[in-house]
Formats: structure tokens, C-alpha cells, sequence
């Protein structure tokens, strides 16, 4: 059975050829780059990366399914610690893969009894008591001993790492984690997720850095970072909440606008998502919000009401459906605010929520936390993000834009946000594009930078040992410098006087600088080169500047290297990278050396993140 041929099939025979050739196209390039390759004798890691909600699942399908063409017989796929998500990934898994052996957390009987005569896919929720039984089920039965194991690990930056590196110990879920893995005689872990901060801040050391990433681009229908967030200019889909005298009723007038046109045109459901806090109790004061907002639509359907509606209408553009009359929204609004149809749900650790309670007509879902992974929102058009942290993460922040997917209506989406977090989401997903542009090009070492005040991550799962944050508009030294060769640095520089202030220059040509420059402890060359290279990634003309300086009679380590007349001219430059070399005269230190020191300044308002290995 050729098990990657029949799934592209099934996914061609649904009307879905587009999806199965982007589905063929990754299976083929990860199975030909990696899996072949496989020793079968080694433990590997590696990551799948791809948008958020960008449809992960058949690409990790369509892995599993090539994988298993190459030798591979026991599957294990590991999803969110949700009851709900793990059902709905097992009964995806049924119904999608065909000519497997297909266990749940309570199957072990069925694992057993198969024997490995078919190819196996165990189907576990990161649950520290899960995890730990089918550690010892795979022990037990001892088919691991002799076979190797491909585990595909969904949204693998979300639990799976160590939470307790910094103490000194591992967190349960990583411990049988990696007792799993480490239990079969050899295995290819494939993490998968479209917020990879955390992964690429994890050591090689520790196991959990991917030796190789492949990125899979989005389909055409796509709406992602940057249709909502792109480099210049806000879309027509972002309202600013901030400057709404009534941010809430306009949500609302919206949303019900947007409803009537979606179902006057056969959609059966459609779905506004609230999202103000962590805290319950904020939930359940914007559903009074909300609901006080349907009931002053109501009492005033003919009068102010409609007159918000119209206002909101001529500013309504749908892509996929011809724009009804606004006679016939009228009517539809009206049927679902005299009839009570407009659902409020609230979706937190309170609440018990199933999937079909938002798959039809119109909702407004309010929640926190549980609107974030593994969780999706059919035809999702308006958005009301309020959420704040006094220390916000990227990558929690990027797995709440529940905004993004396929069955949205670009002309009909709104996102009601608030300047400041708007700006935050912008920085994120300008990172974003910088990180898969890294891995597009084959870089080895993938660097990751934020605004000042914006964390990557959330700080327990990074070793604080080698983690290290270089702040932009900090001017870089080496206290004991050298170079490989004074003379190749000063043939480079020749061109450069020292009589003229500054010169542009490419980013390129500083690197072949720094090149001859040898490494010291604090002196982070090999990070600094690093982010150059991920600047250049984004943009391969990126200009920096040249600050030459000869004959410098400096003492070594009396503090600042840079005179006040440089240090100033330097900062004059806060958004270009700027490299000052000074060659000194050596009668004052230096190693009696008429060495080139360098002085590098990353630009303002950015923190870089680099991993430094022993």
C-alpha cells in the first residue's frame, strides 16, 4: 500500500486538489531531505513550521503517511492537554488515514494485539499522567526495543519543553517525554507549531533545538499576519477601539450586519470573538456588555439603530458574495434580535463549551486562555482584542490572533484593537516574517529580536545560562581584542578615510570586517555576525554605517573605547546597525599592537535573543 498516494487521493477525491499538491509537495521535500537520510540508529529532532491556522494537520499527515512509505511503524501524535482537541485529532485521524492501526489514550489492548502487524498512530494529549503510561506501555510490550519511533508533536512549543531548566530539574511532561523517545531504539521527533520562539531558544545541549526546519507557505485563501499587519499603512479591516466613544455597540452592530449578509447568502454560521482578559470575572462583564448592546438594538430597531446599521453597510465590501440589499440585512437583524437568536458564549475553566455550540448562526464568544491553540472559530469576520500584560509575550500574543484561516471573507473582516496592542501584533509579525525568512534561506543559527518591553516567550522554559539578550543602541566592545590579521583588516578599510565622518555601506561588507576580527568571551562576535545575517535575510541591500578611526592612542579598559564626538555621531544612526573601527596606536596596552578594535551599535528600541552553546 502506498499510504502517502491513498491519502492525497482521499484529500483530491473531497474537491481539495490545491490542499493535497501543497500536502504533497511538503511530505515529498521533508521525506526526500530528511527522511531517507535517516540512520534509523540515531535519535533526531526537527521542526514543521507554519502559519497559524494555516492548516498544520494535513501537512503533518501527509508526513506521517510518507514517513510510513519509508520504513517508519509506530506513529505517536501528541496534541494540547484538552479532552475535547484529542477526541476531535483522533476522529480526524480515523477518518482521514487509511490501512493503519489506530489507538487512543485507552487502546493499549488494541497496541498490543496489532503487534506492529500495521503501521500504529497513538493519539495522546501532553498529560503527565498519559504520557507516563504510555511509557511503560511501550516498555512493556518491548516493540520499541528493536523499531523506531516517529513522534509529530502539535504545538510543541506549548508544553513539551522544560519548564523547571532553571532549577535544575524537568518537568514531568518533558521527563516522559523524553523517556518515550529515548525508550525505542531509535526515533525522529518532528515538532510542529506556528510560534517557534521558544524552540529556537532552547540549546542544542538540551535536546530540544530541531537539527533542521522546513516552512510550509500558506494556501491562496490564506488571511495571516500580513493582511492585518502589514509593513506600512493600517488595512481597511483594523479599527482602532481606542477611539471609539462605543467600542462595544459597535462590535455589535457589526457583527450582526456581517451575520445577516453571510447567512442571507447561504452561510450557516457566524462567529465574533471577544477576548478582553484572563480573568472570569472580566468575562462575564463584557457578555452583560454585549448582551445590554443587543437589547438597545432591539429598542431602537427603527430609529438610531438602523441608522448605525446603514452607516456600517456602505462601508461593507464582501469578496465571496454578491452584497445583498441592505432591506434585506434589515430583515434578517431584525428576525435575529426579535427572536433572540444572537448567542452570547463564554469560553473559560469555568465553562464546559462544545465546538457545535459556535457552528451555526450568530455568536459572540468571549473568553481568554481557551480561545487560544488547537482551538478554531468557522467563519470568524469580527475580532475585539482588549487583552493587555504588564509583559507581554510574542508567542502567547500570536496564538490568540484567532483572526487568522481560510474561510474568512477578506472584505468583511474587522478587528476592533487598540493602537498600542496593534503596534505590539505589527513588531511580532515583522519578526515573524524575519524568522521564515531565515529558514527559507538555509540559515543554521535562526535569530530572533523584539521591541524593548515584548518577550519572545515566557521565561521558565529558557535556560537564563545561555540565553542571552543584546540590547539595540548599546555600543559593543572587546576589552581584550585581536585580530587574525592586522593587514587584511587594514587593506579592507583602506578605501575608508578617517577624515571623513561616516560612510554607507553594506551590511555585507561589514560581516568580511568582523571576519578578521578573533572572538572574546565578551565580546559576542559569532551572535553579532549572526544578526547581520538576519538582516540581511529580510533584505539582502540592508545599509549600515562605517566609522573608521586611525592612530587612536587609547589605553586598554579604561571604559568607553568611542570618543564623545563618535559615540554621538553613531547615535545620530538609531535604525542602521553601526560599526566603528578604530586602530589603535598599541604604546598603551593592546599587546603592544597597532590592532583594529571594533565597536558594532544594533539598532535602537530592539532586543536581540541568541542562544550561546558551551
Amino acid at each position: 500500500m502506498q499510504y502517502l498516494k491513498t491519502y492525497l487521493d482521499k484529500i483530491t477525491s473531497r474537491g481539495n486538489a490545491g490542499l493535497a499538491e501543497s500536502i504533497s509537495s511538503t511530505a515529498e521535500e521533508v521525506g526526500n531531505r530528511y527522511l531517507k537520510n535517516f540512520s534509523f540508529t540515531t535519535h533526531e529532532i526537527g521542526l514543521l513550521l507554519g502559519n497559524v491556522q494555516s492548516g498544520k494537520t494535513g501537512q503533518m499527515f501527509g508526513i506521517m503517511c510518507k514517513a510510513t512509505d519509508l520504513g517508519f511503524p509506530v506513529f505517536v501524535l501528541l496534541t494540547t492537554d484538552n479532552v475535547v482537541l484529542q477526541q476531535q485529532t483522533l476522529d480526524r485521524v480515523k477518518a482521514d488515514l487509511e490501512g493503519y492501526c489506530i489507538c487512543g489514550e485507552n487502546d493499549a489492548r488494541i497496541f498490543a494485539d496489532n503487534s506492529l502487524m500495521q503501521p500504529t498512530i497513538v493519539v495522546l494529549k501532553k498529560n503527565a499522567r498519559i504520557l507516563k503510561l504510555w511509557a511503560n506501555i511501550f516498555s512493556s510490550t518491548g516493540f520499541m526495543r528493536g523499531n523506531p519511533l516517529f513522534i509529530i508533536d502539535d504545538e510543541a512549543d506549548a508544553a513539551s519543553l522544560n519548564t523547571l531548566v532553571n532549577k535544575n530539574r524537568q518537568s514531568s511532561i518533558n521527563k516522559y517525554l523524553d523517556s518515550i523517545r529515548n525508550g525505542a531504539a531509535s526515533s525522529l521527533y518532528l515538532q510542529v507549531t506556528g510560534t517557534p520562539q521558544a524552540i529556537f531558544l532552547q540549546t542544542k545541549e538540551s535536546g530540544w533545538h530541531p537539527l533542521f526546519t522546513h516552512y510550509f507557505k500558506p494556501g491562496k485563501a490564506y488571511l495571516g499576519g500580513d493582511f492585518f499587519f502589514p509593513k506600512t499603512g493600517k488595512p481597511d479591516c483594523i479599527t482602532f477601539a481606542d477611539s471609539l466613544t462605543t467600542p462595544e455597540r459597535d462590535v455589535v452592530i457589526r457583527h450582526l450586519l456581517v451575520s445577516a449578509q453571510l447567512l442571507a447568502v447561504g452561510g450557516t454560521v457566524s462567529n465574533c470573538l471577544i477576548h478582553p482578559s484572563v480573568r472570569q470575572a472580566a468575562h462575564q462583564k463584557f457578555a452583560s456588555s454585549i448582551k445590554a448592546e443587543l437589547d438597545w438594538c432591539k429598542a431602537n430597531m427603527s430609529g438610531d439603530f438602523s441608522a448605525e446599521l446603514k452607516k456600517q453597510y456602505t462601508r461593507l465590501n464582501p469578496a465571496k458574495s454578491e452584497k445583498v440589499s441592505f432591506r434585506e440585512i434589515m430583515t434578517i437583524v431584525e428576525k435575529i434580535l426579535t427572536n433572540n437568536e444572537a448567542k452570547i458564549i463564554v469560553m473559560n475553566g469555568k465553562t464546559e463549551v462544545e465546538s457545535d455550540e459556535y457552528s451555526v448562526g450568530c455568536n459572540f464568544v468571549i473568553g481568554g486562555n481557551t480561545l487560544g491553540r488547537g482551538v478554531t472559530f468557522p467563519s470568524l469576520q469580527t475580532l475585539y482584542y482588549t487583552r493587555t500584560a504588564k509583559k507581554p509575550q510574542a508567542d502567547t500574543m500570536w496564538q490568540h490572533s484567532r483572526m487568522f484561516g481560510y474561510d474568512r471573507d477578506s472584505g468583511m473582516m474587522m478587528v476592533y484593537i487598540d493602537e498600542r496592542l496593534y503596534k505590539l501584533f505589527a513588531d511580532i509579525n515583522a519578526t515573524n516574517n524575519a524568522i521564515i525568512s531565515q529558514v527559507e534561506q538555509g540559515l543554521d543559527e535562526i535569530k530572533i529580536y523584539y521591541p524593548e518591553g515584548l518577550n519572545p516567550t515566557r521565561k521558565n522554559v529558557l535556560d537564563t545560562d545561555h540565553v542571552e539578550a543584546i540590547s539595540g543602541g548599546t555600543n559593543y566592545y572587546p576589552f581584550y581584542p585581536d585580530n587574525n590579521t592586522i593587514e587584511d583588516i587594514s587593506n579592507l578599510l583602506s578605501v575608508f578615510s578617517e577624515t571623513e565622518p561616516y560612510y554607507q555601506v553594506s551590511l555585507r561588507l561589514m560581516k568580511e570586517v568582523l571576519s578578521h576580527v578573533v572572538a572574546s568571551p565578551d565580546f559576542k562576535l559569532k551572535s553579532f555576525m549572526s544578526i547581520i545575517d538576519v538582516m540581511l535575510a529580510e533584505a539582502p541591500t540592508t545599509q549600515g554605517i562605517l566609522i573608521v578611526r586611525r592612530n587612536r592612542d587609547i589605553a586598554q579598559g579604561t571604559g568607553a573605547l568611542l570618543s564623545p564626538n563618535d559615540w554621538n555621531l553613531g547615535g545620530s544612526f538609531p535604525r542602521k546597525i553601526v560599526l566603528t573601527m578604530y586602530q589603535v596606536t598599541g604604546t598603551k596596552g593592546w599587546g603592544g599592537k597597532q590592532l583594529w578594535v571594533p565597536n558594532i551599535k544594533l539598532p535602537d528600541g530592539a532586543v536581540y535573543y541568541d542562544v550561546i552553546e558551551d
